[in-house]
């Protein structure tokens, strides 16, 4: 975690650079600072400072990982990951779904209205494809 840390810290770094960067460039070919471009570069900042904070945090309350380790094997962080569901047909659909999604932000937003309830029939679908009990198929 130590390794992510240090990346995006220096992530950081290279956006407040590149935010500067930018400022001036666009104020020397536009004349004026282009304030969207200047916003959303300036933005990836705090993000990068916030999910780095993140995982110092939880690296001070969780034990050390084997990647943080110089003596650690590779057999040390092998285990299980999760659980995954071999034959599933729902990610593919899924995709299918978000892919007609996006398509409508091309063709047009009338499209949204059919390609939006597609894509809940997917998820729900995806999301209940393992329950027990109550809403087992």
């Amino acid at each position: 975690m130590k390794s992510n840390i240090g990346m995006l810290v220096v992530l950081a770094v290279f956006f407040v650079v590149s935010t500067i960067g930018y400022v001036v460039v666009s104020n020397i070919y536009w004349g004026y600072t282009e304030p969207i471009g200047s916003i959303v570069i300036g933005l990836l900042v705090p993000l990068c400072l916030f999910i780095a904070y993140f995982l110092h945090a939880a690296d001070k309350r969780s034990a050390l990982l084997p990647e943080d380790r110089l003596d650690a094997e590779i057999s040390d962080d092998s285990g299980e990951i999760g659980f995954f569901s071999p034959w599933s047909w729902w990610p593919l659909i899924l995709a299918a779904a978000l892919a007609f999604v996006f398509l409508s932000l091309a063709v047009g937003w009338w499209l949204t209205y059919f390609a939006i309830p597609f894509a809940i029939v997917a998820v729900i679908g995806f999301v209940f494809e393992n329950s027990r009990g109550a809403n087992a198929r």
